[in-house]
């Protein structure tokens, strides 16, 4: 059974998702409810969802009973018998609905919990917090002054340095984590408003896979609606920053003060030099190599070698670098 982190307050009503935003609900009653709030791709029967302007839809045809927050704009692509809640602005919405449906734990709900299980060899430093909830493998280390937030997984063998904080997680077995450190905490997702910005209730978790190596001084964000993840035997360097619905594959090393931004997806085997810089959004294939302080703000093929801000292919950034500036 998965950890909960996080108090689903659902079935919400439409008429409390009404008082909440402006809208104009298309073949909805006021009886209808809604038991979830999800990305498209996890979309269910009873659940809402989102479309932003220029997302492709789904190719599979979205559950019956399911409803979609969208624009008029979108609407007008969606079938006639969809329900749909059309909005002005869907950024917007999303951030103020993320609210309605979920919440953090309280202090008593987080007391309620379990208390922690902890395997055999366990080896833990001074003033290191463990909240209920928590399971820690067989023959695992944990430094000075670290904190394990509720519901955590951390596996077998595995070593998390001191000054780190861990929340929203489940680790894999044989987990490296570097000390100064934080994994699983709110991603930079949120509606710019001049006045008054609104976060988006991140409900998504930060799945490590066995063998993964994270230095010190990293960042890794939780997802918003679906979870940031890294692959077996992917290393990070120090200093690195992974945003939230980032997907890594396998085999990956990512050199000191990359950043990857939301909701990027990156194959198996690909390397980064140092400050590289990827966009989000978009995808890197397999066996993919990026340059050190390269920018990449487009999707890679598999198997390309990269390199400048633009990031372009690396022989033809060579070439025309001997050529503008000669031999060194």
């Amino acid at each position: 059974m998965l950890p909960s982190f996080f108090k689903k307050l659902g079935p919400i009503g439409l008429d409390e998702i009404q008082n909440k935003i402006k809208c104009n609900p298309v073949n909805l009653s006021e009886n209808d409810k809604f038991s979830d709030f999800v990305s498209i791709d996890k979309v269910n029967e009873k659940s809402l969802s989102f479309l932003y302007d220029g997302v492709k839809l789904l190719k599979k045809k979205l559950p019956s009973a399911s409803s979609v927050i969208c624009t008029e704009k979108v609407a007008c692509t969606l079938d006639s018998e969809q329900k749909i809640i059309k909005v002005k602005n869907v950024q917007e919405t999303v951030a103020k609905i993320s609210h309605i449906f979920y919440r953090d734990l309280n202090n008593t709900e987080v007391d309620e919990l379990d208390k922690p299980v902890v395997g055999k060899n366990f080896h833990v430093g001074k003033n290191v917090e463990i909240e209920n909830g928590a399971i820690i493998g067989n023959n695992v280390k944990i430094g000075h002054n670290t904190v394990i937030k509720h519901s955590c997984i951390i596996g077998d063998n595995s070593e998390i340095g001191s000054n780190t904080t861990i929340s929203h997680s489940i680790l894999g077995e044989d987990i490296y984590v570097g000390s100064n450190t934080s994994i699983g905490q709110r991603g930079f997702g949120f509606y710019l408003n001049d006045r008054n910005n609104i976060n988006i209730f991140h409900t998504g978790r930060v799945i490590l896979k066995p063998k993964v190596s994270i230095g010190s001084g990293c960042t890794i964000d939780r997802g918003s609606f679906s979870d940031t993840i890294i692959g077996e035997n992917t290393y990070l360097d120090n200093l690195c920053h992974i945003a939230h619905n980032v997907v890594i594959g396998n085999n990956c090393a990512f050199a000191a003060m990359t950043g990857i931004a939301g909701s990027t997806q990156v194959g198996n085997n690909v390397l980064t030099g140092g400050q590289a810089g990827i966009a989000g959004h978009i995808t890197i294939g397999n066996n993919v190599q990026i340059a050190a302080k390269s920018g990449v703000f487009k999707n890679l093929d598999a198997g390309v070698s990269v390199m400048g801000n633009p990031a372009i292919n690396m022989y033809s950034y060579l070439k025309n670098y001997k050529k503008y500036y000669g031999k060194r």
